[in-house]
């Protein structure tokens, strides 16, 4: 897709929404739950979908704080929970639904002057 085109046989089979341009961490989770038989090193990851190592390594520890992926130094691989898995998919879709109709929320934008900065 690098070169603005793709085979028409693939455009064809797929999704409508397949195309549709993904952040980082969308695509890690992707990738990880397409190849849930097998766990990675954040670099190989960061090799296959042409990303910064230290920024999907930065991805991941947050997705294992939120226990969407597991850990075993250094490997990574999605949660076998596909109930939190499908929730915070739905979350996600909810969230950017919400921006799509009404705009992102900056914080900046919903500050007062009462409120207390937070460093």
């Amino acid at each position: 897709m690098s070169s603005g085109t793709i085979d028409i046989d693939e455009f064809e089979n797929a999704d409508s929404d397949e195309f549709e341009e993904q952040n980082d961490t969308e695509r890690i989770v992707q990738f990880l739950d397409k190849n849930d038989d097998r766990a990675w090193k954040a670099a190989t990851i960061a090799e296959r979908l042409g990303l910064e190592t230290d920024g999907v390594s930065a991805i991941l520890s947050r997705l294992k704080e939120r226990e969407l992926v597991r850990h075993k130094r250094p490997y990574w691989a999605i949660t076998d929970d596909e109930e939190r898995l499908q929730s915070a998919y739905r979350l996600h879709r909810h969230h950017q639904t919400a921006d799509d109709q009404y705009g992102e929320e900056r914080l900046e934008d919903l500050q007062t002057e009462e409120m207390e900065e937070v460093q």
